[in-house]
């Protein structure tokens, strides 16, 4: 318990160092929302991966595995594929006129405040939705290696990821990012050969595996629709999440994105192929769990030895603050330069701009975390509220982002609606929908099929509106 409570307090020492350095380096608004769009491809390259693998992946993939084995697994093939498409076929074409948040764009290209304010709206619904994911998370891990309550867990670990997001901002959050995608690629490397060696090697453990779980390596326990569908909200969400799309405002040019993307696919990649080979072990060592949640701390307390289960349970930590503090700046945003800054105050001051973004990025922290105290959003698997936000934003953002930079008659009355009915598409099917498909499959049709349909029934859009994206 010593060396683990060592080695965290070391690390959040560290988060916050640069929190501080970053909050100097701070000069305009420009540095705390996209860095002052000047990042080189490792660290933008860096930040894209630490933001995708999230407690989702630590903590998420890890406890689904554990209770329905390797078919899960397939999805990490879409990753390669969706990020060529981003930096491939998006990137070109959206970075044109740089912004500061999605929404921005959104105004841009959809001429209307009205529309920027919707989109603000959904991103700031969605990221309560999956903050709360991350923070349940935080609070298992505190748990395991504190032996506090979970709900003392998740307000310390809240706590400090809105401290150093809020100090820093984005610059702070992309070199924290870096840091803590080499805490979670070296965790990941280190504890899969220790834990296969307890097992007797790979071989035994597959074996073990089949035993405890006779459909481990079947597709039989998962319906096919349903994991044909995750797959399609794990690449609508790569490639329409706003924490994703702010990354191609904050790096330098199609030069530095092309290669950001390519360190963004190895890491990624990498990191998730490691994690399932934890996921299997865990469902040998750990084959009963009230949750399948606690499968990836247990493995970094009981099957490693000391100092590796806390580079662990800082790699999962680091995976879980990577992907908050990218979502706290992009709904501090949504809330501070999307609303107040374009409706409430056109006109304040930079300094109180500044106050108003921080306070910003402290409110959207606190709101998650209140909600689990109250019991709204406890119980269900990590990766389920993770696949939620996913499918929200795919349903909600990739049509208007993708046709509006390659379909000249997207309207703005086609994005409003296709956003409005993507987000409640999505919802709807969640609640009243059957679970063997996910939600984002009707969320996504709707959206694309209400994009194309408005839009032919609405007047063009204007040509300054086209300017900065087909001219």
């Amino acid at each position: 318990m010593t060396i683990q409570l060592t080695v965290f307090l070391l690390y959040f020492v560290v988060l916050f160092v640069i929190g501080w350095m970053a909050m100097r380096s701070t000069q305009s608004e420009s540095d705390y929302w996209i860095a002052g769009g000047k990042l080189g491809w490792l660290v933008g390259g860096a930040t894209l991966a630490a933001t995708h693998c999230s407690a989702g992946t630590f903590v998420g993939t890890v406890g689904v595995m554990h209770s329905v084995g390797w078919s899960f697994g397939w999805l990490v093939l879409f990753i390669p594929v969706s990020y060529w498409f981003l930096a491939a076929v998006l990137a070109p074409r959206f970075t044109r006129q740089r912004e500061l948040t999605l929404p921005a764009f959104i105004e841009t290209r959809y001429y209307s405040k009205g529309v920027r304010a919707l989109a603000a709206i959904i991103i700031l619904v969605a990221t309560v939705v999956y903050i709360q994911a991350q923070i349940v998370a935080g609070g298992l891990i505190a748990n395991v290696i504190l032996g506090v309550p979970t709900q003392w867990g998740m307000i310390g670990f809240t706590a400090i990821l809105i401290g150093y997001t809020m100090v820093g901002g984005m610059i702070a959050v992309v070199y924290t990012d870096l840091v803590q995608l080499v805490v979670m690629t070296l965790g990941a490397i280190l504890a899969v050969p220790l834990a296969l060696r307890s097992l007797g090697g790979l071989g035994e453990t597959l074996r073990y595996a089949e035993v405890v779980n006779p459909l481990a390596f079947s597709w039989d326990s998962m319906a096919p629709s349903l994991l044909f569908t995750i797959a399609l909200a794990f690449s609508l969400g790569t490639v329409a999440t706003p924490e994703k799309l702010v990354r191609l405002y904050a790096m330098k040019d199609m030069r530095t994105i092309r290669r950001g993307v390519l360190v963004a696919i190895v890491f990624a990649t990498g990191i998730n192929l490691l994690v399932f080979v934890l996921a299997l072990a865990s469902s040998v060592l750990f084959p009963v769990l009230p949750t399948g949640d606690l499968a990836m701390p247990l493995i970094a307390r009981a099957a490693v030895p000391p100092f590796l289960g806390a580079l662990l349970l800082a790699a999962i930590t680091a995976a879980m603050m990577s992907t908050v503090d990218s979502l706290l700046i992009v709904a501090g945003s949504a809330l501070a330069h999307d609303i107040y800054g374009s409706y409430v105050s056109t006109s304040a001051s930079p300094r109180s701009r500044s106050i108003i973004n921080r306070a910003g990025v402290a409110l959207v922290g606190t709101v998650p975390l209140l909600l689990l105290l109250s019991g709204v959003g406890e119980g269900e698997l990590v990766q389920f509220i993770v696949l939620l936000f996913t499918a929200l934003m795919g349903a909600s953002f990739f049509a208007p982002v993708v046709l509006g930079v390659f379909w000249r008659r997207a309207t703005r009355e086609g994005a409003a609606a296709a956003m409005l009915g993507g987000v409640s598409a999505t919802f709807l099917w969640k609640a009243f929908g059957p679970a063997t498909i996910d939600p984002v499959l009707p969320g996504f049709v709707c959206s694309t099929l209400l994009l194309l349909v408005v839009s032919r029934l609405t007047p063009p859009p204007p040509s300054e509106a086209l300017a900065p994206y087909f001219d």
